[in-house]
């Protein structure tokens, strides 16, 4: 029987003794992270292959873009803040995630899946971001039968030995590459321009951002909410928790990051608040050990869209 949780209230926390529950000790996870090949290196931020094999698992997956995922073992829900939950189907597309969300499942639990830009979203599922955002789905109701089938047969595979969650991930990156179709250029050029705007600071202006897209005010907030999810400004807010997260799990801070957080958020309250909504842990459990999983999805490299 699959565990379940009450309905997450708009503003509560994420962290575990406030759950009810203790999440899952690093000792007992295994995560490989695999390097898209340079053909989806556009579309996908990285490929992954998750096992763990305790008989309960219970992580908070943070704020993110979409992800196409296979679950050959473990079945289990996530729960969303707004509260509904939505299972884990063997053959998944994760939307994009506004805050972070716990998961509990039935194990052993396995996951094997690709973790997508906002360009791989948009040119693979062409989803309105903002209209789609904060559900678990089941393949082919977003992708159709194609991915359904191979997702179906690399399942099997694994279960059966025949195929490793290495080669697995490979061929839903190679599923990818000739999925992918072209967005409108002009659209493309904005999600550039959003992606060097988050990264030019944990705070960005908006200002900032309106001078170099090529719309108008009402047209990048629109537009911006389609390809990311996000109107500029809740956008600019969730990859400063995140990005804040990721400098604070660093095991100690230079001057200039501490400055940095200083000015970025109103107090330490505020940061916590933040952190919390979007990372799903507080300040002091990011350098957690027992957090393998939160810790490599919101390394530095796991934003790299962040850095053009």
């Amino acid at each position: 029987m699959v565990e379940t949780l009450e309905p997450i209230k708009a503003d509560h926390g994420m962290e575990s003794d406030e759950l009810g529950f203790e999440l899952t000790e690093s000792s007992l996870i295994s995560v490989d992270y695999i390097a898209p090949a340079a053909a989806i290196s556009d579309y996908v931020t990285t490929l992954y292959h998750f096992r763990c094999d305790e008989p309960k698992f219970r992580d908070i997956q943070p704020s993110s873009v979409g992800h196409l995922a296979l679950f050959p073992h473990g079945r289990g829900e996530m729960h969303f803040r707004a509260g509904h939950r939505d299972p884990n189907y063997e053959v998944a597309v994760m939307t994009p995630l506004s805050t972070a969300n716990p998961i509990i499942v039935d194990g052993p639990f396995h996951a094997i899946g690709a973790a997508l830009t906002p360009l791989g979203w948009a040119s693979l599922t062409g989803l309105h971001a903002g209209e789609h955002r904060d559900r678990l789905r089941p393949a082919q109701e977003v992708l159709g039968d194609e991915f359904l089938a191979l997702g179906t047969e690399l399942n099997a595979d694994y279960r059966a030995g025949k195929r490793s969650g290495h080669e697995c991930a490979t061929a839903i990156g190679e599923y990818i590459s000739k999925a992918v179709k072209p967005i409108n250029s002009r659209h493309a050029d904005l999600i550039k321009v959003v992606n060097a705007w988050l990264g030019s600071s944990l705070n960005p202006d908006l200002g900032d951002l309106l001078d170099k897209a090529a719309y108008s005010e009402r047209q990048v907030q629109r537009l911006t909410e389609r390809y990311f999810g996000l109107s500029p400004q809740a956008l600019a807010r969730k990859y400063r928790a995140l990005r804040a997260a990721a400098l604070l799990s660093f095991p100690q801070l230079t001057p200039e990051f501490e400055a940095q957080l200083g000015d970025a958020f109103f107090d330490q309250s505020h940061m916590i608040r933040e952190i919390n909504r979007f990372v799903g842990r507080t300040p002091a459990r990011l350098r957690d050990p027992d957090s393998p999983y939160l810790s490599e999805m919101i390394a530095p490299k796991n934003l790299r869209e962040l850095e053009s």
